[in-house]
């Protein structure tokens, strides 16, 4: 029988003899690359980039507020962190899933430290979805219409999901020898979340106890009002992940290992101390900041001047103070006299007294000349606002305005719309319904208008008419046409288009 003789190198035997930081770095930068490529983790990072990417271009219409912007990247790490768990605790049962358990246990290197090489071996997608996470908020941050400030611990939690969710396929592959236990927790912890059983939604209480709790108001409102425990739930992430690492690593060394058991307890702390501090609810003074900001917004607002028009928004609004103006004088520019330099005061207005996720209506302000704003903006936020400019040129206030019923009417919404690009378009995307025909409900920032069926018929035949024109003729008429109880005919009849086919009536 023959002996072969294999002479191992200086280089390798000392990495393998000490088994210590040297073979644990490289078995984690081995792991790390596999991890990186692997099926699960490319297609849903393919997936979450897409997704990124397809959002974020039209995202809030270009004009996000940054303090929703930064909790906007935390949903699509859920989907990395997925596959992230799925191939972690794949590449941790590899060895037992081809036999070769027996072979490895020869080695210098011992179970607990390959497991804590499997933990390292997150890092590189951890950090690759934290680039993906800055990248999003970055291209958020400069859009030109972006105001406000993000926090850098709503960006972690991201990240931190996915750190937690590989955490946890590691510490599952040392419990349960199984390649199903992975995939079958998280189409467990996917049938709870859609289910709406897990702890997610509110602010309060156990719902920070989920990875992302996100919050469904449709209206931005200032940093300083979120009141979100966002370093409190990232510390509480880091913490739960942490405890989940030197789990695995204490399970695989069989409760042997004075530095893992020392970082479990520091770990520990952290989730604790995180999870309490982030559970206590809003407090007294954050209330009564929200209620200030609800009901005397002037006392917590600065005011600029634009045109001779007053422009009032909570701090980090001031820089859109230039569209509003904008919308204003073109809404102006089609006014007959007086109204065409009519000084208005344009305030920003907020419901926050009922928490993130309230869409609480606005009511309509009843002081003469004054316009209501909201902190969204783009899309069909401008014609939004339009309407309430024109009311207010119109009836007076916006309280007024909203009581309208007669041929006045015709006039608001021709001076609303009669300035865009796309009249008909606006015309439609600022009705309820979505239609150009019949009787519908328009939107403003406060209290909705109403037109009739014969009212949306003289507007839209003035609509279909060279705009120059049509102002004219309402420049000239500017007393009648906005003269209480004023009929939709009689206001057809003035700007040169045919009346109602039917007779006009509010109660359609």
């Amino acid at each position: 029988m023959n002996a072969v003789v294999v002479e191992e190198s200086p280089v390798s035997l000392a990495a393998a003899g000490t088994g210590g930081p040297r073979a644990v770095a490289a078995l984690a930068r081995f792991e790390g690359r596999r991890l990186l490529t692997s099926a699960p983790v490319v297609f849903l990072f393919v997936v979450y980039v897409a997704w990124t990417v397809w959002r974020t271009r039209s995202s809030w219409d270009g004009f996000p507020a940054l303090q929703d912007a930064d909790r906007a990247t935390q949903g699509g790490p859920l989907l990395v962190g997925f596959g992230v768990l799925l191939s972690a605790n794949f590449a941790a049962l590899r060895d037992r899933r081809r036999g070769t358990e027996e072979w490895f246990g020869t080695l210098v290197l011992p179970w607990g430290r390959r497991t804590a090489a499997h933990l390292l071996a997150l890092l590189p997608v951890v950090l690759l979805t934290a680039v993906c996470v800055a990248a999003q908020f970055t291209w958020e941050a400069l859009k030109p219409g972006a105001v406000g400030h993000g926090s850098p611990a709503e960006l972690l939690v991201g990240p931190l999901t996915v750190l937690l969710l590989g955490a946890a396929g590691v510490l599952l592959a040392r419990l349960v020898a199984s390649v199903w236990a992975a995939p079958l927790l998280g189409v467990l912890y996917l049938f709870v979340a859609v289910l709406g059983t897990a702890p997610s939604g509110g602010t309060g209480g156990t719902a920070w106890l989920s990875p992302v709790v996100s919050t469904s108001g449709n209206s931005p409102i200032p940093s300083e009002l979120l009141g979100r425990p966002a370093a409190w739930h990232a510390l509480y992430l880091a913490g739960v992940a942490l405890c989940l690492a030197f789990l695995a690593v204490l399970v695989a060394a069989r409760g042997r290992g004075v530095s893992a058991k020392a970082g479990l307890a520091v770990a520990l702390a952290m989730a604790l101390t995180g999870g309490v501090a982030q559970s206590r609810g809003d407090s007294a003074e954050l209330l009564a900041a929200r209620e200030r900001a609800s009901v005397s917004p002037e006392k917590e607002q600065r005011c600029v001047t634009r045109d001779g028009s007053t422009y009032c928004a909570f701090e980090e609004w001031v820089p859109r103070a230039a569209d509003w103006a904008g919308v204003v004088g073109r809404v102006r520019s089609l006014a007959g006299d007086p109204a065409s330099d009519r000084t208005l005061l344009v305030r920003q207005r907020i419901e926050a007294r009922y928490g993130l996720d309230s869409d609480s209506a606005i009511p309509a302000a009843t002081r003469r000349n004054q316009v209501t704003v909201g902190t969204a903006w783009g899309g069909n936020r401008v014609p939004e606002f339009s309407a309430a400019v024109a009311g207010v040129l119109v009836a007076g206030s916006e309280a007024a305005a909203a009581e309208l019923c007669d041929g006045r009417m015709v006039t608001v919404m021709w001076l609303a719309v009669g300035w865009e690009d796309d009249p008909m378009g606006t015309l439609r995307r600022v009705r309820l319904d979505d239609s150009v025909e019949g009787s519908a409900v328009v939107l403003a920032p406060t209290d909705p208008l109403s037109m009739t069926a014969g009212q949306t018929e003289v507007v839209r035949r003035l609509l279909e008419k060279d705009r120059d024109g049509v102002a004219a003729k309402v420049r000239a008429h500017w007393d009648e046409l906005t003269s209480p109880g004023v009929t939709t005919a009689r206001a057809a009849e003035l700007l040169g288009v045919p009346g109602p086919e039917k007779a006009d009536s509010c109660e359609e």
